[in-house]
């Protein structure tokens, strides 16, 4: 994401003038990390920190800016929908609404080769009813959600919708944008790399402003740019005090990031699995396999189109028990029955506080054959629900698409800022197009040995649970190899 601090070659004081690109700021803070001729733990470590902060910098901050600006249009996606889609998403608002297996039976009856697959009654006065359907006219992993106007039953449009937060067009052309570029699973890997690297990145970069800035003692030299500095010391401020403020927030969207990612992932839901913090779901499977004689329910009969063979209650009365058992937080999402399985009717409020309680329903019956509350799911599971909620810009609604096109727009700028101190590191007697020097290399074999053989461990660690994190080192140490061998053969000749 950035080059923070540019030491040029030993850490030991010297009287003579600085080296070009390098500020007096450099200088003292060497000296006192080597007082004595002692080498603190902080002076052998600093060398390694800004050495994978630059070559992360260089390297990682392509995917970091792609992944920014996705996320930025990502979050402005939920408003923009709103507008794009308003015919579809709202209708008049009447006096009272028909019943829902009604307006079920409309959205059919417009699609007929349609298959119900779930319902979303509206979820606040003036929204529409969107009755969900797998239809050959739309994509694999795809529905067709029908706007069903729940005061007349009339259908007012169908738009394709995707995933459980029910994207429609724009905002899953953006979702899949920012999630692997439209380029399917191979591409989910730049999203994954950005992510694993952001918190590194991040956190290494506050910990070297942190000690550059602990000379000064005061608060406004860490959360403030720097008043009348120029060139690339006010780079450096600038980029140094929106990196404090924004920090937390690029380590939450770097976790959070990962839990879904395609390698981390998985390693991830391994562990949390054996925490026993796995996400539970409520069982819709129906004991006897079938519900007393309960066919395989499909086509268009009664009861909202998923009638078959066997007796059903319908999802009038399904609607009905859902709110008996309390399910009132808007808005819900009803799934209808297959052979040997319930209805199922879960809450999708994410907003805070959440409403993500869950019923079975017997479809012959109406009763209740399995139920799960929110409140009652492991820690580590509702962690990660919130976490996901709050990156996807969920939980706080409005407020939470502001923050997050915040820390888009911090993050785009601090890796402007990042390449340009690169660039304004150029040797002052040289002009043209050249970029900054690079770190001098060695920077591990200035690492004590007792903080050298904890961190080497950690660090294979944290490289198997993130592997993209893992290989992005290998690269670095390949890189570094490589451009060591040219300087030695450049000396030679």
């Amino acid at each position: 994401m950035s080059v923070d601090d540019p030491v040029q070659g030993t850490e030991t004081p010297s009287a003579t003038p600085s080296a070009p690109g390098r500020s007096e700021q450099d200088d003292t803070q060497t000296a006192a990390d080597t007082a004595g001729g002692r080498r603190s733990g902080w002076a052998g470590l600093r060398p390694l920190v800004l050495r994978l902060h630059f070559y992360a910098g260089i390297l990682i901050a392509p995917f970091l800016l792609v992944a920014a600006a996705t996320g930025l249009l990502y979050a402005a996606s939920f408003q923009i929908e709103k507008a794009v889609y308003s015919h579809e998403l709202t209708a008049p608002v009447g006096e009272d609404a028909v019943p829902l297996s009604r307006q079920v039976q409309a959205a059919l009856d417009a699609h007929p080769d349609g298959k119900l697959t779930a319902v979303w009654p509206p979820a606040e006065d003036g929204a529409t009813t969107r009755v969900l359907l797998s239809d050959p006219s739309v994509a694999e992993g795809k529905s067709l959600a029908v706007f069903v106007d729940p005061y007349t039953a009339e259908v007012r449009g169908s738009l394709e919708s995707y995933g459980g937060s029910g994207a429609l067009p724009f905002r899953a052309w953006v979702s899949e944008l920012h999630r692997n570029l439209h380029l399917g699973e191979p591409g989910r890997i730049y999203s994954e790399l950005a992510a694993s690297w952001l918190w590194v990145v991040a956190l290494g970069g506050l910990l070297l402003w942190i000690k550059r800035k602990r000379a000064t003692r005061g608060v406004r030299a860490l959360l403030l740019p720097e008043r009348g500095s120029t060139g690339r010391r006010r780079t450096m401020s600038w980029h140094g005090t929106v990196g404090v403020w924004a920090v937390l927030g690029l380590v939450f969207l770097s976790a959070t990031g990962l839990t879904w990612s395609t390698y981390a992932g998985e390693n991830i839901d391994v562990l949390r699995t054996k925490l026993r913090g796995a996400t539970p779901a409520v069982s819709a499977e129906l004991n006897g396999g079938g519900g007393g004689g309960h066919a395989e329910h499909s086509g268009h009969g009664s009861g909202g189109g998923q009638a078959g063979k066997g007796p059903d209650v319908g999802i009038d009365r399904v609607f009905e028990v859902a709110r008996e058992r309390k399910l009132t937080g808007e808005p819900i999402e009803i799934t209808p029955p297959s052979k040997g399985t319930a209805y199922v009717v879960k809450q999708t409020d994410k907003e805070w506080p959440v409403n993500l309680d869950a019923v079975a329903v017997h479809p012959a019956t109406g009763e209740v054959t399995d139920e799960l509350r929110f409140a009652d799911h492991p820690l580590l599971a509702k962690l990660t629900r919130w976490g996901i909620d709050a990156h996807q810009g969920l939980a706080f609604g409005l407020v939470n698409q502001l923050l997050l096109m915040g820390l888009a727009l911090g993050l785009i700028l601090l890796i402007v800022w990042g390449y340009t101190m690169w660039w304004q590191r150029r040797p002052a007697q040289e002009s043209g197009f050249r970029f900054g020097r690079p770190l001098p290399r060695g920077a591990w074999r200035r690492v004590p040995l007792p903080v050298l053989l904890p961190l080497a461990a950690a660090t294979a660690v944290v490289g198997w649970l993130i592997p993209l994190l893992g290989l992005g080192l290998v690269l670095f140490l390949a890189v570094d190899v490589v451009l060591g061998a040219v300087a030695r053969r450049r000396a030679a000749s």
